[in-house]
């Protein structure tokens, strides 16, 4: 007989910084498992969380959602991402950019022994490296 609960046990995870906006959680999950070759993605989503991030002192909310990602589910990636028309941090492109740049230099300073990376999730709703 086939163990469900043994199998979603085993799982190699990532964990997903990203904007609430429902319109880039498949595509942006779908690009993690595909590049990165992880079974699931533990997401964390505040409105225009690459702002957030990058520019806020207050971050120990996500720091602890971080924490039980890669204590609990053993992951080894953090991907902080941002997106195109994005309501809760409604600036450029390039500034989202930069504050997804940004947001990688915060979290890796937490010297968590984990690659974070940036990617910016673009009009035509494909994602790309930052």
């Amino acid at each position: 007989m086939y163990n469900f609960r043994e199998f979603m046990a085993e799982g190699k995870f990532a964990t997903s910084i990203t904007c609430m906006d429902g319109r880039i959680q498949i595509p942006l999950a779908n690009w993690i498992k595909e590049n990165y070759s992880v079974d699931y993605v533990d997401t964390i989503t505040e409105p225009g969380i690459d702002k957030k991030v990058a520019e806020s002192s207050d971050l120990e909310s996500i720091k602890t959602k971080v924490g039980i990602s890669i204590n609990a589910h053993k992951s080894g990636l953090i991907v902080v991402s941002g997106h195109y028309d994005c309501a809760g941090n409604p600036v450029s492109d390039d500034e989202h950019i930069a504050h997804i740049k940004k947001g990688v230099e915060v979290i890796n300073s937490w010297n968590l022994g984990v690659k974070v990376i940036g990617a910016w999730v673009d009009g035509d709703w494909k994602v790309n490296p930052v």
